[in-house]
């Protein structure tokens, strides 16, 4: 190190010891340090004190904050939170005065898997608050103020805050008799002096947890979520798969928090705007999904117009959920039965407009619903059987051909596969068959069939049903089950047994050996038997979590088929029908038009 780089580093600490000896605090100013410090630490004292204070004296300790945060309405923020019950017989729905909300519903005619009274929701596991705006701009939350809560009758419950001579805030919750649908009404009587008049909305929140009610979790959480409907427009829902947020930009008519067979459904007399939706998976052996939902609603702080709202708590019933919709405009319409998983399009209105009169039908006059399940199968099979035996005749005029097809195949190899298709071709047009003829048909069946799919999991009619070894027919019928956890098998086929499913499972196979004696035998059929053959044994893992009463249907409809398939047999003549093919070769054909 050189001289002049050893001075610049003596010159460099002495300006750094003397600037710090010049910043040196004075004694003076290090008591004033030490003094706030001390300050400090007997607040911080003092503030763990204070926790430690029952509630009635920490409020009253802060009575003065809660004035100033709270304005007008600081008088509520105290008080004794009362229940208050409306019963019709349907529902019964628990009002709490703190908050005024809804904080408990019980759905009367049904019980929880179990026997346990059904109960939606309790205090506990839904969230319900309102924000309220003062005139000089304090933010408050409904959720954190006592109302004055007053029984006006057997069905209206009014709670109020009375923040001066004659100006309150009025809340009526009204539950008509017979009915699943609460009234609910906010007015503000008087409030134009106490309420900011620039806000025309009530910005509000709402959740619940979705309870598991039924015997199946897997099953229950796959037809529960958050449900909406777009004013005027669709209902749409969130994933039922996994949690997801959603933001809607569009005008909301209702939100509606679905389990499998019962709702909660928060409906808008105008719209709600500003919604947003949250729907998440709980990994909780008493909880399907935690359901939440801001959204802002009209409100006139001038009290001119009261804001309408209803409330549905019940059963997810075509029937009832239509109810709602008579006698009221098409573009009025709540649609809620939507949120039935009936099928799109075709499948939904084979549902609506066959499927579930019949069975409403046949279930004012019979009680077992095993019984109304084997009938409505043997009147789907009357209304199919015209389609059935067209394509059991296209089956059997292809069967009397085949040995002429095998002709055709040992006239022309492989390698000719043109020439071969050519004269197979010809050989079907001669004697006038077509080979795609069983194939509508089939086609024609297939609304029905996919519709029956979707009405059993929907079906409340049949939940806790009993028939036979089954103890509730909207559930799977487990006759053998173990709670080990077995690699694959409890991942992909469950810890249960299902004796419906698996009697639907051996019946297919026999089915399918019955068509496959019938089927040609070529090089290529030995895969396809195969794979025919697979398909019942994938039914075994994909049926043993539904409904028993679907595999109970799709059992009955095999055994059908099977006999319908024997009776076809004994009626037509294969040689006959043969004796009609080659006679049809003789005639002459149709020049067509084009």
């Amino acid at each position: 190190m050189d001289k002049n780089t050893l001075i610049g580093f003596l010159l460099i600490l002495a300006i750094i010891v003397g600037f710090s000896w010049y910043n040196k605090p004075s004694e003076e100013e290090l008591q004033r340090q030490r003094a706030y410090q001390d300050s400090i630490a007997e607040i911080q004292a003092r503030k763990s004190v204070v926790e430690e204070y029952s509630v009635s004296e920490a409020s009253t300790a802060k009575t003065g904050a809660t004035a100033d945060e709270m304005g007008i309405f600081a008088n509520f923020a105290q008080g004794t939170d009362s229940c208050f019950v409306l019963d019709n017989g349907k529902i019964r729905v628990n009002l709490s005065s703190k908050g005024a909300y809804v904080s408990e519903v019980e759905v009367k005619e049904y019980k929880a898997y179990g026997g346990s009274p059904l109960i939606l929701f309790n205090k506990d596991e839904v969230d319900y608050n309102v924000i309220l705006v003062t005139s000089n701009n304090r933010i408050v939350d409904s959720k954190d103020l006592y109302f004055q809560g007053t029984q006006l009758n057997d069905s209206t419950v009014m709670f109020t805050l009375p923040v001066a001579d004659k100006s309150e805030l009025q809340v009526f919750y009204i539950l008509p008799s017979n009915s699943y649908m609460v009234d609910v009404y906010m007015n503000a009587l008087n409030m134009q002096d106490y309420l900011s008049q620039r806000e025309s909305g009530l910005d509000m929140h709402w959740s619940v947890k979705l309870r598991q009610q039924e015997k199946g979790r897997k099953f229950e959480n796959r037809y529960s979520g958050v449900y909406y409907k777009y004013l005027g427009d669709d209902v749409e829902n969130l994933s039922n798969e996994e949690s997801e947020e959603k933001k809607l930009s569009s005008r909301v008519k209702w939100i509606g928090f679905k389990d499998q067979f019962f709702s909660s459904v928060l409906i808008a007399d105008d719209y709600f705007n500003g919604v947003a939706l949250k729907s998440e998976m709980l990994n909780s052996a008493t909880y399907l999904k935690d359901c939440d939902a801001e959204m802002i609603v009209a409100f006139d702080p001038s009290g001119r117009e009261r804001t309408h709202l209803r409330m549905f708590f019940g059963p997810n019933q075509y029937k009832i959920l239509r109810s709602y919709d008579k006698g009221v405009d098409s573009d009025q319409q709540l649609d809620m039965d939507a949120i039935l998983p009936l099928g799109w399009t075709i499948f939904g209105w084979v549902n609506k407009y066959i499927i579930i009169p019949i069975f409403n039908f046949l279930g004012n006059y019979i009680s077992n619903y095993g019984i109304i399940i084997l009938l409505l199968t043997i009147i789907i099979k009357l209304i199919l059987l015209p389609f059935t035996f067209k394509s059991y005749m296209s089956s059997a005029k292809m069967r009397v051909l085949r040995p002429q097809i095998e002709e055709i195949n040992n006239k022309y190899p492989p390698e000719k596969a043109m020439e071969r298709q050519q004269a197979t071709m010809a050989l079907y047009n001669r004697a006038g068959v077509n080979p795609m003829g069983g194939c509508l048909p089939m086609l024609l069946q297939l609304p029905i069939l996919y519709a029956m799919f979707t009405f059993f999991p929907a079906c409340i009619e049949l939940r806790q049903q009993p028939f036979l070894w089954a103890d509730d027919l909207s559930s799977y019928d487990a006759i053998v089950s173990w709670d080990t956890y077995i690699p694959i098998i409890s991942s992909i086929y469950g810890n249960h047994v299902s004796l419906f499913c698996l009697l639907m499972c051996i019946t297919n196979i026999i089915y399918t050996y019955i068509n496959m004696k019938d089927q040609p035998s070529n090089s290529q059929m030995p895969m396809m038997k195969w794979m025919m053959y697979l398909m019942p044994i994938m039914f075994l893992f994909i049926f043993n979590d539904y409904a028993a009463g679907l595999s109970y249907y799709y059992l009955v409809s095999l055994l059908i088929t099977i006999l319908q398939t024997y009776i076809f047999r004994w009626c037509i003549n294969d040689q006959k029908v043969l004796a009609k093919l080659n006679a049809n070769k003789n005639k002459p054909k149709k020049k067509s038009k084009f």
